[in-house]
């Protein structure tokens, strides 16, 4: 029984690296129900877990994004500072909430993002460019050395990732992109060192009381990791595409809204 829950664990882990691979995001909303549906934690310590499995498999897809030199590092580093100081002020705010009315609100919230995600119409580039995702984010310059609306962006995010209890990924990669125009690929590396720190601050703060399963983590970062790498594969492969990871990351984004909006709907009183 131990194996098999550990083979689940596992798996699970994988499902999420994948999908922070890919796209950037999306990792801490499925870790925590994975967590408490799949593998069977108590809530609380689900939640704790789930933040220290997230954050592992951020930084560790975040490496390998770096070495390929997709990373911003300036705006990834200005935008995890911020916005970890942002998220300790929203999770104070958020706890004021209903959780399942959280979740309803954070639903909304995706789809209207998914919906901006496929309005956005990338920069033509070229084919040597499209091939080259590192040698496309370090040609890439900000139209302004303004950074008052990454800062700005980076707070707002921090504070609603905080807010609503989950890491932020959906959040931080259309934040980086509003506020400095960067490519999508460029974005979703620079986001993960976001979604790590937002991740290892509320692993701390859970961990801190005795609310984290070491060795269900444990299980989760290692099947994190392989899942990383081939949802980083993927999205080299998709990078040369018009489009293509917009609406990779639109569709997840609508198909997760979908769910918790269904999920969450009794406790919504008109």
């Amino acid at each position: 029984m131990d194996l098999l829950h550990g083979v689940v664990a596992v798996l699970c882990g994988g499902l999420v690296g994948f999908t922070l691979g890919l796209i950037g995001g999306g990792g801490s909303i499925m870790a925590t129900p994975l967590l408490l549906y799949v593998v069977g934690l108590p809530p609380h310590v689900a939640i704790g877990t789930g933040a220290l499995a997230v954050s592992a498999n951020a930084f560790g897809n975040f490496g390998g994004y770096a070495r390929q030199g997709i990373v911003r590092w300036q705006c990834a580093i200005l935008f995890s500072i911020v916005g970890v100081l942002g998220a300790a002020l929203g999770s104070v705010l958020g706890k004021q909430v209903d959780g399942k009315q959280l979740i309803f609100l954070f639903a909304i919230l995706m789809v209207v993002v998914g919906i901006l995600m496929l309005r956005r119409k990338e920069r033509p580039t070229s084919s040597a460019e499209g091939s080259d995702s590192g040698r496309l984010c370090r040609l890439w310059q900000p139209a302004s050395r303004n950074q008052w609306p990454l800062l700005g962006m980076a707070l707002a995010v921090g504070i609603l990732s905080g807010f609503f209890g989950i890491g932020g990924g959906f959040l931080i990669v259309p934040g980086l992109l509003f506020a400095t125009g960067m490519p999508m690929i460029c974005a979703i590396g620079s986001s993960l060192l976001a979604v790590g720190a937002f991740g290892l601050t509320t692993a701390i703060s859970y961990g801190a009381s005795g609310l984290v399963d070491w060795i269900v983590a444990l299980e989760y970062i290692a099947g994190g990791f392989a899942g990383g790498m081939l949802g980083m594969a993927l999205t080299k492969s998709l990078a040369g595409r018009k489009s293509a990871l917009n609406r990779v990351f639109a569709g997840f984004v609508f198909v997760v809204a979908a769910y918790m909006l269904y999920r969450n709907a009794a406790v919504v009183h008109l």
